[in-house]
């Protein structure tokens, strides 16, 4: 349960329906699940880490290397890729001490579903 008008810690996009915001009205608790996701996103660090991620040579990448690209100390990284993890946007891969991140765009496909303006059966031309 959650404190009047203190949205529950996301878990996971992944646990967010699929009927996109401008089909149908959303319930409650999806409602409150985006809304959660949306905030691990409305970040400018966390939104950068992500591209860099995606952009790296593998697509992925270390906390000591992403730290080095965006100026931020290890622990402040690693605080926005657990949130990014935590929220579905994220995989991560241990290998002995270091913890490599990738993109899970699956997690990223699901916010844009759910964003998406075009009506089910809408071919956009």
């Amino acid at each position: 349960m959650s404190v009047q008008g203190v949205a529950p810690r996301v878990t996971s996009v992944g646990d967010l329906c699929c009927s996109p915001i401008l089909q149908a009205p959303l319930q409650s608790g999806d409602a409150l699940a985006l809304a959660g996701a949306l905030k691990v996103l409305a970040d400018p660090a966390r939104l950068r880490l992500l591209s860099l991620i995606r952009a790296a040579d593998d697509g992925r990448a270390t906390t000591r290397v992403l730290a080095d690209q965006v100026g931020l100390t290890q622990p402040t990284v690693t605080h926005h890729l657990g949130a990014l993890f935590d929220a579905g946007f994220l995989d991560r891969e241990r290998a002995g001490r270091q913890t490599w991140y990738s993109v899970n765009t699956d997690g990223l496909r699901a916010i844009q579903q759910l964003l998406d303006p075009t009506p089910v059966g809408t071919v956009e031309s």
